[in-house]
């Protein structure tokens, strides 16, 4: 594993779930997509946060870059389920 596989990991997955967003803001217009900005604000800030610990590791750079893998993928599951838990909330509100 090296940085540059990380920093693109971080780019990848962060953006599919930025698409993930953006889908259901476009296939939903007549819902109120201020909760999802929100998630959206979010996650661009966990990129920005990882990012900058990317570019300044402290310790031994192995275990430095596993743990920021670690947290890339634990804050986007909280991410996830929080996404998933306003667009069932949003979508069931229509019913």
């Amino acid at each position: 594993m090296n940085l540059r596989d990380i920093k693109k990991d971080i780019e990848f997955f962060i953006e599919e779930f930025l698409d993930d967003c953006a889908l259901f803001i476009g296939l939903n217009p007549e819902k109120n997509s201020d909760e999802i900005n929100k998630i959206i604000d979010e996650a661009v800030d966990l990129y920005n946060e990882l990012k900058d610990k990317i570019n300044h590791p402290e310790g031994t750079k192995r275990s430095y870059y596993n743990g920021i893998r670690k947290e890339l993928f634990d804050r986007l599951d909280t991410l996830s389920e929080k996404l998933s838990e306003t667009i069932t909330r949003l979508t069931s509100e229509e019913k």
